[in-house]
């Protein structure tokens, strides 16, 4: 099936969770933020999510300025 992760479409297996999507990805787990359909969905609920078929993802990584 096919996730729009960041805008870029992505080929998953159907009952990929959100946690195996971003480590897939190579996506360190602490210093992002993810949203799922416009949903920000908490850390403690990565594990469980799964994805559907079309969900859209943005990881958002903090960055540290001054």
């Amino acid at each position: 099936m096919s996730v729009l992760v960041n805008a870029e479409e992505r080929r998953i297996r159907e009952g990929t969770t959100l946690e195996r999507l971003l480590t897939d990805l190579g996506k360190a787990h602490s210093g992002i933020a993810v949203a799922m359909d416009g949903e920000v969905v908490s850390r403690a609920d990565w594990p469980s999510k799964e994805l559907s078929q079309g969900a859209r993802v943005e990881i958002l990584t903090a960055v540290q300025g001054g």
